[in-house]
């Protein structure tokens, strides 16, 4: 297997950047870590339960509709 080196990893780093842009790369790292964190607890033979964690929606606002005739 082929060793890399610093500049062979940093133009894989900057291919990732060209490819998934600056505003994606922590969707992709969340993704990949949660992936890892999966595969390892296959790994152990641990139950994979999938637990997203959801936005929290928006909490609607508490104010009362003015109801003038």
């Amino acid at each position: 297997m082929p060793h890399l080196g610093w500049p062979e990893i940093v133009i894989i780093l900057v291919i990732i950047l060209i490819v998934f842009g600056v505003g994606k790369l922590p969707q992709v790292g969340g993704a990949l870590g949660k992936g890892i964190r999966s595969f390892q607890k296959g790994q152990r033979g641990e139950d994979v339960e999938e637990e997203e964690e959801e936005e929290p929606e928006p909490k609607k606002s508490a104010r009362k509709k003015d109801t003038k005739s």
